[in-house]
């Protein structure tokens, strides 16, 4: 190697190295939709995860965010249920069926979640019409600080971001 390539060579390298940092982390089997899931749509999303002081522990009480397609642009919105309400009317509200800890320290669990009741829209059209499965996975900050809180009623916003997934299932 001459000291001509040296620089083009260091910079091959180190985007390589790149690549290999943002190597996404494999989803545990058990946050899996099942057979005959497909997935629909990823959205992320940035907000907070509200908790409560109550009996001197931080308790969750729902979730706060806005959702993003790829390209940035604001699609819906998740809160309390939980609900998922796409701009165009259509939800879904959904129950945590299982989850795994995040494998970054201080975000909340990863989940998969099962509908309960899909959009409310009589319409068929719609980003969430048919939903059956959400995984939440990526996940980034929303935890409650550890230890005891002094004042009941006392609420804390804690920001958090994460991916969701959506899935439709075959009938």
């Amino acid at each position: 190697m001459n000291l001509r390539t040296l620089p083009q060579a260091a910079s091959a390298a180190l985007m390589l190295a790149a690549c290999a940092a943002v190597t996404p982390t494999p989803v545990p089997d058990a946050l899996r939709p099942g057979a005959g899931a497909t997935l629909a749509m990823t959205a992320s999303a940035r907000g907070v995860q509200v908790y409560e002081c109550r009996a001197g522990q931080w308790t969750f009480v729902a979730p706060e965010a806005e959702l993003f397609d790829a390209a940035g642009c604001t699609i819906g919105t998740h809160g309390a249920g939980p609900t998922w309400q796409a701009n165009d009317g259509s939800r879904v509200v959904a129950s945590v069926t299982t989850r795994a800890d995040a494998p970054v320290a201080g975000a909340i669990p990863w989940l998969l979640l099962t509908a309960r009741r899909a959009s409310e829209s009589h319409d068929t059209h719609g980003l969430l019409v048919g939903i059956t499965h959400i995984q939440r996975v990526n996940t980034a900050g929303g935890s409650a600080p550890a230890g005891a809180c002094q004042t009941p009623g006392q609420p804390l916003r804690v920001a958090y971001a994460a991916d969701y997934r959506f899935y439709r299932s075959q009938p």
